[in-house]
């Protein structure tokens, strides 16, 4: 023990956490999992106590106890205020000299482009787009939900889908195939059981999400009101990436903009489409592809960015998560 490796890498989700120890050369000396990372639910401390569980297991599996720097893109860090108490809370354990903490829809954008240059746009269980330049200039939103003005994600969609086939159902919106295809995903006949069995929770509120990949394939057997939801959310990626571009005055050059999470990654024609098209009109420059890299290899090229790593380093260490 005793060594001193090159960065922490640490990518918290909601589900999920990853961790990696990377060597000054790039070497990945170890990586653990651990659990997801929910300081809003659990508080601060809690939740960092939870990551140092896997911390600890791949500090002791590299060997080393102690970094240069810890890079960590934590889920629920909405606003800066929040990186900063998170990154007081990490720098306290004395993991490692110095300490950033960024929101994790940055891992997936470092993840996906070869230098810290582009925007990505992010939709799993919620929505949310970042963008960056190499000179440390950022484009961000609170990405809260309906409060900070967001629509889509894995939850809106699902809600959406369930609110234009109540409607149709009961005589209040136009007729929809929504409302066989939802309840009969959970066993039902009618939209009304099925909004009885969600109201009595006989069908768990966490489940509610698994109606996404059905609001997708109503639209693919070509249902119109199912259609348009697929096509408002295209609209919204485009209309968050060109917002991110403009900000960050990269609107005028070739830069990529990175489509991840569940929803994006799950590459439905009709929303790949449709995304590729609206980003030709507002965004013509941009160079639109899914991300599929693991977002903790972000983190840790945010952290080698950080340290002045060279070119080969980088490389090196994008080898192992892609290799």
């Amino acid at each position: 023990m005793g060594m001193t490796a090159r960065v922490l890498a640490v990518d918290a989700g909601n589900s999920k956490t990853d961790v990696a120890v990377v060597a000054a050369d790039g070497t990945v000396l170890a990586t653990a999992r651990g659990g997801g990372f929910r300081p809003p639910v659990v508080g601060v401390r809690a939740a960092v106590d939870a990551l140092a569980e896997a911390v600890d297991r791949a500090f002791a599996a590299a060997g080393v106890d102690s970094v240069e720097h810890v890079s960590a893109c934590l889920a629920n860090a909405d606003f800066p205020v929040e990186e900063e108490q998170l990154a007081a809370a990490l720098h306290a354990r004395a993991w490692g000299a110095s300490t950033e903490v960024r929101n994790d829809t940055f891992a997936i954008l470092r993840a996906g482009v070869t230098e810290p240059r582009g925007v990505a746009v992010v939709c799993g269980a919620g929505i949310n787009c970042v963008g960056m330049r190499p000179d440390g200039r950022t484009a961000r939103f609170p990405a809260l939900g309906r409060i900070s003005g967001d629509w889509g994600g894995g939850w809106g969609l699902a809600e959406e889908a369930l609110w234009h086939a109540a409607r149709a159902e009961d005589g209040r919106g136009a007729p929809t195939a929504l409302a066989h295809t939802l309840p009969a995903h959970f066993g039902h006949d009618t939209m009304l059981a099925l909004i009885e069995a969600l109201h009595l929770e006989e069908v768990e509120p966490v489940r509610r999400h698994e109606l996404t990949p059905v609001l997708f394939e109503t639209a693919a057997d070509g249902d119109p009101i199912a259609r348009a939801i697929v096509d408002r959310l295209a609209d919204e990626v485009v209309t968050m990436a060109t917002v991110a571009l403009t900000r960050l005055d990269l609107l005028e050059e070739e830069t990529p903009v990175l489509l991840g999470g569940g929803v994006l990654a799950a590459r439905h024609p009709q929303l790949d489409d449709r995304i590729r098209e609206l980003l030709a009109v507002r965004a013509p420059k941009a160079v639109a592809r899914v991300v599929t890299a693991s977002p903790v290899l972000g983190a840790a090229l945010l952290g080698l960015d950080r340290v002045g790593a060279r070119a080969e380093v980088h490389e090196r260490l994008r080898a192992h998560f892609e290799g």
